[in-house]
């Protein structure tokens, strides 16, 4: 009896051990697919995001030592941007696919083949990229005294020497980050999107891991070594899928400059774009470094809150579509390359436009119920909210430029993404200094914005214009996109038009009905308590959204009919696809 239940209990659990390694060794090919698997680990990563923010704000919240604590990622953020994304996705991916054409060299997880040519141009980014990481680092924590005085020179001298403390410590994060990063060339290359979204879940584990027990023993300097722990566990998940795939890094002697000067000649316009736009976040925190104690932390806090949409939706479909824009591309199938395009920009159209709605609607639900407790008073609440609302705006134009910029990297044009980032990064900068001084002296427009977000009264309100500013500069970047897209592409094609008016339409109706659902439920659950603002808010936003998807159905939305097909192919069971070269 005892050998039968134990040969059983055996076969159980190696059926349920095979289930779990189909589960991560998965090839996801349809976007819509790909995009809701990834937009699902997102939505629980940015939960546990949204865990460690409430657990900063209860036993911290907004003050000195925590605008020291998020104006130290700047440095180590700019140098993960600027050096990691040299050996980016974006840019590896079209490299190594043109180096992959046959399949005699060894295989990865799922028949894909790892040939000795890729291995050899993966094993030289490595040798090089790692180097390079460690030198600039190492420049960087010598010479972090003198950048401080550009990161946060509003700051007192005992406040800029905690931020120097704190920035070097973090400089381990863009090395493990950018390895990370390098071994998700691989894992996203293989289609492997279910272990490759675990990556951000484990970071924001370490970080929580650092603020719950670190941080009662080494104070902000817990949170700090949190972020490191976090960046470790990210790269490891990363090593754990690469070497699923066939590709375990080695250190190269024998490094072909000739090649690796080519890719970094390509990615060199992309990495500044990205680097102009963290260069305005710099500017933007030195902005604030002059204005209230707290005001890093506000700006901040509604910053990671407007990110929870954009990663679900925007990033993911981006990610999730960039691939199949390349192998497009590769085939030279323009058409499929287009139809891809618009599909993918549609989707995010279609998804964005509610949440902007919702999160303005329901901004102050959305933030007392996630940050509201310990010591995040209701004032922070109240410009946390006030900020969230100005974020929100720019959601959807956050997630079509990060669609739109990568159909230029995925045909190697990363020229056209510099130009508009530079430009309207420089006009973020420009606009951040233009909108402090216009709110400082002019008290109309002052009146007229704290009234608006209901804010009157409040100490700090000027940090407002700083989100102002930046989602003012994000969508025009996403306009000039739009329209080089269509003249590069689709030949001045429309092809967000009726679904853009469809989602407007349906997403009036939805902030409508989230607002009135707010005034009926105000009273009957209260504003006291947590569970009365969370359930006020929730059944709110869930008769919104019913008379959203109502006003879809009747307007014969193509967007909700795909949607619902999606889920009926339960793509979480897909099966697993060795696609041919052709169609890769």
């Amino acid at each position: 009896f005892y050998k039968s239940l134990r040969l059983c209990t055996d076969g159980l659990i190696s059926n349920g051990m095979q289930k779990i390694l189909r589960i991560f060794s998965k090839e996801y090919v349809n976007i819509n697919q790909a995009a809701l698997l990834l937009g699902s680990f997102t939505f629980l990563s940015q939960i546990l995001a949204l865990f460690r923010d409430r657990f900063i704000a209860h036993f911290i919240g907004p003050s000195a030592g925590l605008d020291a604590y998020y104006a130290a990622f700047r440095v180590p953020d700019l140098i993960f941007i600027s050096i990691a994304s040299l050996a980016s996705v974006t840019v590896l991916i079209p490299f190594i696919i043109e180096k992959m054409p046959a399949r005699q060299s060894t295989t990865g997880g799922n028949g894909e083949t790892v040939t000795a040519e890729a291995r050899k141009l993966m094993n030289d980014i490595f040798t090089i990229f790692l180097i390079v990481m460690v030198m600039v680092s190492f420049v960087a924590f010598l010479i972090m005294p003198y950048l401080v005085s550009f990161i946060a020179p509003g700051f007192l001298p005992i406040m800029q020497a905690k931020v120097v403390l704190f920035s070097r410590i973090m400089l381990l994060s863009p090395i493990l980050m950018g390895l990370s990063n390098l071994f998700g060339t691989v894992t996203q290359l293989f289609r492997k999107f279910f272990i490759y979204s675990l990556s951000p879940i484990f970071y924001n584990i370490g970080i929580i891991i650092g603020i719950t027990f670190l941080y009662p023993i080494f104070g902000i300097n817990g949170l700090v070594l949190g972020v490191v722990l976090g960046a470790l566990m990210h790269l490891l998940i990363q090593i754990f899928a690469s070497f699923g795939c066939g590709f375990s890094p080695r250190f190269s002697f024998n490094i072909n400059f000739i090649e690796i000067k080519k890719i970094a000649f390509i990615s060199l316009p992309r990495t500044l774009g990205l680097s102009f736009n963290n260069i305005a976040l710099i500017a933007i925190i030195a902005f604030a470094s002059y204005l209230s104690s707290g005001s890093i932390s506000i700006f901040n806090f509604s910053f990671n809150l407007q990110s929870v949409p954009l990663n679900i939706i925007g990033i993911s479909y981006a990610v999730a579509a960039f691939p199949t824009l390349v192998k497009s591309f590769s085939n030279q199938k323009k058409n499929e390359f287009k139809d891809h395009l618009k599909s993918t920009a549609r989707q995010i159209v279609f998804w964005s436009m509610p949440v902007i709605f919702l999160f303005i609607v329901l901004r102050a639900q959305i933030v007392r119920v996630i940050l509201g407790s310990g010591s995040f008073s209701w004032e922070n609440t109240r410009l946390v909210a006030a900020s969230l609302a100005i974020f929100s705006i720019s959601v959807l134009a956050q997630g079509m430029v990060a669609l739109l910029s990568r159909a230029y990297y995925a045909i190697g044009n990363t020229k056209r993404p510099l130009t508009v980032n530079l430009f309207c990064s420089v006009l973020i900068i420009i606009l951040s200094f233009v909108f402090l001084r216009i709110f400082e002296n002019v008290a109309v427009f002052r009146y007229f914005i704290e009234s608006l977000l209901k804010v009157e009264n409040i100490v700090g309100t000027e940090v407002l214009m700083l989100p102002l500013a930046y989602s003012v500069g994000t969508i025009l970047n996403a306009i000039l996109h739009w329209y080089f897209v269509r003249r590069d592409f689709m030949e001045h094609e429309s092809f967000i038009t009726k679904t853009f008016f469809q989602s407007l339409g349906a997403s009036f109706f939805i902030g409508i009905v989230a607002y009135l659902g707010l005034n009926i439920f105000s009273p009957i659950f209260g504003t006291i308590t947590g569970w009365g603002v969370f359930l006020q808010g929730f059944i709110s936003g869930i008769l919104g959204i019913c008379v959203g998807i109502l006003v879809l159905y009747l307007l014969k939305n193509e967007e909700l009919k795909d949607l619902t097909k999606t889920l009926k192919t339960k793509f979480w069971r897909t099966s697993v696809l060795v696609s041919p070269q052709e169609e890769l």
